[in-house]
């Protein structure tokens, strides 16, 4: 089963699990705080069902908004929700979209750790911005720590895991998540993989709670 199938198949339970996540919509919005408020146009890369689309609303309401993202199945709970006319969705991987036009930023949120070429995709954003464009990503990231590996090991698996398989009847994607964290950059080489990238003024700072030090900001600009 591919990645995109496997979220497919968890979508219709996805937004119950997330809402069980103290922090997670208020970690999404503290991220997307870091978006220019001027911003005309922004794409919400990797949108899912909608969760980034609305902390990026807070930010920029009047802004156009285009929210990409590879699984059908997670686009489809995106579009039962009430949306103003400013934002649109679009069915297709990051690197494969065709929109026109530059947009004045990026928002990635757990999207990075999820692609199989990484740097490829982040090329591709980097086209997609315009000049003094902003990229942030929103992702977790527990490499550098060995405390926060631990946190994310036994949160993993004595509440996300078992509890993905309560709600969603499948915890293979939530398998899959502990595994993607774990194997992912630490968020000293994830800024040096933006910077590879050509993004400049590089800056990354941690969420609170029990997050700390497992989900981060990571803001760049292009140049």
């Amino acid at each position: 089963m591919t990645l995109a199938a496997a979220f497919d198949r968890g979508a219709r339970a996805y937004d119950r699990l997330v809402g069980l996540n103290p922090g997670y919509h208020a970690h999404l919005r503290r991220s997307a705080a870091a978006i220019p408020v001027d911003a005309k146009r922004v794409l919400d890369a990797g949108c899912g069902t909608g969760a980034s689309t609305s902390a990026l609303l807070r930010v920029v309401p009047g802004a156009e908004i285009v929210g990409v993202d590879g699984s059908a199945g997670m686009l489809a709970e995106a579009r039962r929700k009430p949306w103003p006319d400013t934002v649109r969705f679009v069915h297709s991987r990051i690197e494969d979209v065709a929109l026109d036009g530059p947009f004045d930023a990026i928002f990635a949120a757990y999207l990075i750790r999820n692609l199989p070429d990484p740097d490829t995709t982040l090329a591709a954003m980097f086209a997609l911005l315009r000049p003094g464009g902003v990229l942030v990503v929103h992702d977790y990231s527990v490499a550098d720590s060995r405390r926060a590996r631990l946190i994310w090991h036994a949160v993993c698996w004595s509440v996300i895991i078992p509890l993905g398989r309560v709600v969603s009847g499948d915890a293979g994607l939530y398998r899959y998540l502990w595994r993607s964290v774990r194997d992912f950059d630490g968020a000293t080489a994830l800024a040096g993989r933006l910077r590879g990238a050509g993004f400049g003024r590089v800056h990354t700072r941690t969420m609170t709670g029990w997050q700390r030090g497992i989900v981060h900001t990571f803001r760049a600009g292009k140049p």
